[in-house]
């Protein structure tokens, strides 16, 4: 599955029009809208952001619950609780905090795991969990640490196991085969390719934040374009916003 990973309800609106069959949140892009870096919102802004996209059209949702805005495994179930009431599809938890734990001892990251997974199984409409090992996202190039985390998480209820910053394509598969259930990879600008990964077994594909970034570099484009007095190229890639905006917004 290719999951697109929308900022905000038009992006949602755009995804679904183009034939995308779910979607998830990403933090940094939402962030992004704010004028913030990821990690920089609340529990309840992010909340809000995931009930906008779930708005949005009628495709299932999965949310970038970042670490749960908890250490305490407690907390995080209680944070997945709460996203449980909006209509996701399915959430994710990361194992690891900015607010100066960094990646957490592997016992209580499997804990936070537990009962995240508690609780997105025990409401009306369980969700999918996903649980995200952040090592190679955070300088730690640990292969082995990695899969032995999303081997614990599996085994504590996890749905899907997530390493992002993962893109060595025999890493990748090493870590595919280590698991029994599926692997979403997140996809780089000088990573493998879909078709790649594909190949080795990895059941979701998604983009993080990076077509935030794309429309970040696009707009900075046109904007030194029309500081810069011409030419103005960008209205071109306008045209083609117009056009979709016309199909997708009806």
């Amino acid at each position: 599955m290719l999951l697109p990973n929308p900022w905000d309800p038009g992006t949602a609106r755009l995804f679904a029009h183009l034939g995308f069959q779910a979607l998830a949140t990403t933090s940094s892009g939402s962030a992004a809208t704010q004028g913030r870096l990821d990690g920089a919102l609340s529990r309840d802004e992010v909340l809000a952001h995931c009930a906008d996209i779930v708005r949005a059209s009628d495709l299932p949702v999965s949310a970038d619950l970042e670490n749960g805005f908890a250490d305490d495994p407690a907390q995080v179930a209680e944070t997945v609780r709460l996203a449980g009431e909006l209509g996701l599809a399915g959430c994710s938890i990361e194992d690891c905090s900015d607010g100066g734990a960094g990646i957490y001892e592997a016992g209580l990251a499997a804990e936070r795991v537990a009962a995240a997974a508690e609780a997105a199984h025990g409401g009306g409409a369980p969700m999918v969990l996903t649980a995200r090992a952040e090592n190679h996202l955070r300088g730690r190039q640990d292969l082995a640490d990695t899969i032995a985390r999303l081997q614990s998480f599996q085994e504590a209820g996890a749905d899907v196991a997530y390493a992002p910053g993962l893109r060595d394509l025999e890493e990748i598969r090493q870590l595919v085969a280590s698991v029994d259930i599926p692997v979403n990879v997140l996809i780089w600008h000088d990573g493998p390719t879909v078709a790649d990964l594909a190949s080795r077994g990895v059941a979701r594909i998604s983009v993080g934040g990076n077509f935030n970034l794309v429309a970040l570099g696009a707009v900075t484009d046109a904007a030194r374009e029309f500081l810069a007095g011409g030419p103005l190229g960008f209205r071109e890639t306008a045209d083609l916003g117009r056009e979709l905006r016309g199909e997708a917004f009806r």
